[in-house]
């Protein structure tokens, strides 16, 4: 049977939860980029005895706090996520066991086998969000796609969605007929988009 995705996703309201990131180099910068980039209110704290010069520029900006110290379990204290990203393997399987005997849901940079999740490209345009993972076996091809999804959904599509949830409110009737009613609007639009591109 050929292998399949059996990720769930979900759309995590990162100001209400402590994130811990393990590391001060290069990977520690791309992924504290990453999320700052999607969620700038990301509560995130960073544990390293060395940082990167964009690392600290970066928490200077964002008002992440610092921690200049190796790392030690201790830290893990109240944190929901922790993303270990050390260039040595020994820290980083440490921080996933003891992790996961505190139930924190944990990512090990660049080794799916110690990850409860994976960070995948990201396509942010205004209250539309898409992400796109491929089961940590690409993340090159998730870039590649996150490019294609950027350019292929149009900047105006958030009036599209705030007009939508106005017209949604006027909609009488219970959920299933809402829903039916909206189906049908959407359509209509993008039949419409469809017919506009073909004769561009």
């Amino acid at each position: 049977m050929e292998k399949r995705n059996n990720l769930y996703p979900v759309f995590l309201k990162v100001k209400n939860l402590e994130i811990l990131i393990v590391g001060g180099g290069n990977v520690a910068e791309e992924k504290l980029t990453f999320l700052l980039k999607s969620s700038p209110d990301a509560k995130v704290t960073i544990v390293s005895p060395m940082y990167r010069k964009g690392t600290i520029e970066l928490a200077k900006q964002f008002g992440i706090e610092m921690i200049h110290k190796k790392y030690h379990k201790k830290f893990l204290k109240r944190k929901h996520i922790v993303i270990a990203t050390t260039d040595v393997p020994k820290i980083n399987i440490q921080v996933y066991k003891d992790c996961r005997k505190r139930s924190k849901l944990v990512n090990v940079a660049d080794n799916p086998p110690y990850c409860d999740f994976y960070m995948g490209g990201i396509v942010t345009k205004g209250n539309v969000k898409v992400a796109i993972s491929t089961n940590g076996q690409s993340p090159t091809t998730a870039k590649r796609l996150r490019q294609f999804f950027e350019e292929v959904i149009p900047e105006n599509i958030d009036d599209l969605v705030k007009n939508l949830n106005k017209y949604r409110r006027t909609i009488k009737g219970d959920f299933e007929e809402k829903v039916e009613t909206l189906n049908e609007f959407t359509k209509g639009l993008i039949g419409k988009k469809k017919l506009k591109n073909d004769q561009d």
